[in-house]
């Protein structure tokens, strides 16, 4: 889906999730790699913490895909990347150095992308979720696949504080869907 006004415009969705993902769901992986290739199926470029773990699974699936993915790294330079951070370089087209550290990062990142979805996930996790929630962006929950991902509706609940633009799914083709649709709203241009 690309707008009409501005064809060469392409949507951008973040995937945020756990780096370490001992505690994720036994499927986390292949749903959030399936993930990573419906957000290409449906034309959209995919945007990671260029990091190991779910976005790093995501990348894998969007690049089985043929799709575009962009790292916003919490590195400065390519060497910080791989020697300080030991971030990986592969299943990116482009990454970022921010030079931020993670919590620079996770603002740059969830303000760069049009909405983004969870999937399994920390404490890294719910900063870029707190941040794209207090943005009013669209937030896609990928539930099922293990930690905040599985905590996000009770912990919306116990915010008690109103954001119409979340959707919930299991199914990773069903959740990018509901996704769209959230950014459609958004936008002020015909998608």
């Amino acid at each position: 889906m690309q707008s009409i006004s501005h064809p060469h415009l392409k949507i951008k969705i973040c995937v945020s999730g756990a780096a370490e993902t001992g505690h994720c769901a036994p499927d986390a992986m292949e749903k959030t790699k399936e993930l990573g290739r419906q957000i290409v199926k449906h034309g959209a470029v995919l945007v990671t913490g260029a990091t190991t773990g779910t976005p790093y699974w995501a990348a894998i699936g969007a690049k089985e895909a043929g799709g575009f993915v962009v790292g916003v790294s919490p590195a400065g330079s390519e060497k910080e990347h791989v020697e300080k951070y030991e971030l990986p370089l592969d299943n990116h087209d482009i990454i970022i150095y921010t030079g931020f550290g993670y919590a620079g990062r996770n603002l740059l990142l969830t303000r760069a992308a049009d909405a983004i979805v969870i999937s399994c996930g920390r404490m890294g996790t719910l900063n870029e979720f707190t941040v794209a929630f207090e943005d009013q962006k669209p937030i896609g929950v990928l539930t099922g696949t293990g930690g905040m991902a599985d905590e996000m509706r009770e912990i919306v609940e116990k915010s008690h504080r109103v954001h119409n633009g979340i959707a919930y799914d299991s199914d990773p083709k069903k959740l990018v869907e509901k996704l769209l649709e959230l950014i459609k709203k958004d936008k002020i241009v015909e998608m």
